[in-house]
């Protein structure tokens, strides 16, 4: 940690992206099958900004030309999709969708406590939201482990982490959905959604969130 930021060296993010992807194969079989709980229902709904979306193309390309260094692994949605029905709970407990959060852009981070890459960027998480966090950006973990609450919240306070919102879903509906899409393959997984809930950039696996690359892309999709 050098002036009070945490920095993971890019070989320890290679290891850990080989751990993810180990990972994947077992989350596989977790949650192989149909969408669950609330997403079951927000999926089948139709979106009406699904076209709007697709049109933002070039803003996409800009921000995939942004992935550089620390999150080279970010690649640049094709198309641009709407995120803006993906369901899932607020801090408070209250269902809630992606569109509940429109006027910000968004990096949503799906993360689960057995998951070891979490562990390991869950601070940089959390030190880009203090860096970053304002009316205009916010970082969006989402727990998906299945369970009560006790163990992620034990979790977050091992780790540090006091500036995320405590964002849930114990359905697997969230992680379920994003696997139908394609977007998801194990934990973490990444998604960078503009001010409309628009899909611009995904990744599979864990980067430096708080290091110089990732700020200038999330500025990018700003």
């Amino acid at each position: 940690m050098a002036n009070g930021k945490f920095h993971l060296p890019t070989g320890r993010l290679i290891a850990l992206a080989i751990v993810a992807g180990m990972t994947a194969g077992a989350i596989g079989v977790y949650v192989m099958g149909a969408p669950s709980g609330n997403n079951a229902q927000v999926a089948a709904a139709p979106d009406e900004n699904a076209a709007a979306c697709a049109a933002k193309a070039e803003l996409a390309v800009t921000v995939g030309e942004a992935a550089r260094g620390e999150v080279a692994a970010m690649m640049a949605a094709s198309p641009p999709q709407s995120l803006t029905t993906l369901a899932f709970n607020a801090p408070d407990g209250a269902p809630m969708t992606v569109a509940d959060l429109s006027g910000k852009t968004l990096l949503i981070n799906l993360w689960a406590t057995w998951c070891a890459p979490c562990r390991h960027e869950m601070p940089a998480l959390n030190q880009l939201q203090k860096d970053m966090g304002s009316d205009a950006f916010e970082v969006v973990a989402v727990n998906v482990d299945t369970g009560g609450d006790e163990k992620p919240r034990a979790f977050l306070d091992e780790t540090g982490v006091d500036a995320l919102g405590y964002y849930r879903d114990s359905t697997l509906g969230l992680f379920n959905e994003l696997k139908r899409r394609g977007l998801a393959l194990g934990l973490p997984v990444t998604l960078l959604v503009d001010a409309d809930g628009c899909l611009l950039a995904n990744m599979n696996g864990p980067a430096e969130w708080a290091s110089p690359d990732a700020k200038r892309l999330i500025e990018a999709a700003m």
